[in-house]
């Protein structure tokens, strides 16, 4: 028997290879991210999270690029062009809370009013949200359910009846020292 050496192909690239490369790149990619996010160190760990993910996809293909450190550089800083370009109408950064302290009574009531809720139909739980949580129109409401306003008014009429009857006396008392 001939005994010459065999020759195994050489293994496509893994998750294995991937972990490498991602606990290799991840301190220059924070690095970058860090300096990309003026020192926000939270949402430069997210980029680099993201970058990764997204390389983590296309591993296979992108473990054979020349340079993959390089075209991880490039999707950490497209990531955040990506970012800035969604959060900048949505979001605005401010260094006081516009929110007050809840009371415990406040809370209290709402845990009433959400598990009273809770046991409408949800057809009759949109209406009574988009009516008078989110405090729109009959019209408005009606144009979000694809209803008809008279639909609308009726069904309000009747959830706002069955929620008085599930909230009972216990209720009004609850109002009452709010």
């Amino acid at each position: 028997m001939d005994e010459s050496p065999t020759i195994e192909p050489a293994a496509p690239p893994g998750p294995l290879d991937f972990l490498e490369f991602a606990e290799a790149r991840s301190g220059p990619l924070f690095r970058t991210a860090y300096l990309l996010t003026g020192g926000d160190s939270h949402l430069a760990e997210d980029l680099v999270q993201e970058a990764l993910s997204r390389m983590y996809v296309r591993w296979r293909r992108l473990s054979r690029l020349e340079n993959p450190a390089g075209y991880a550089q490039t999707v950490l800083a497209n990531t955040f062009l990506s970012l800035r370009r969604r959060r900048s109408s949505s979001e605005k950064v401010t260094e006081e809370f516009p929110e007050l302290a809840v009371s415990d009574r406040d809370s209290a009531l709402r845990v009433t009013l959400l598990d009273a809720l809770r046991q409408l139909s949800p057809p009759d739980r949109a209406v009574l949200v988009l009516r008078f949580w989110e405090d729109r129109s009959v019209e408005q409401t009606a144009a979000d359910l694809q209803l008809s306003a008279t639909a609308v008014r009726s069904r309000s009429h009747r959830a706002l009846g069955r929620m008085r009857t599930l909230l009972g006396d216990s209720f009004a008392e609850e109002t009452a020292r709010c």
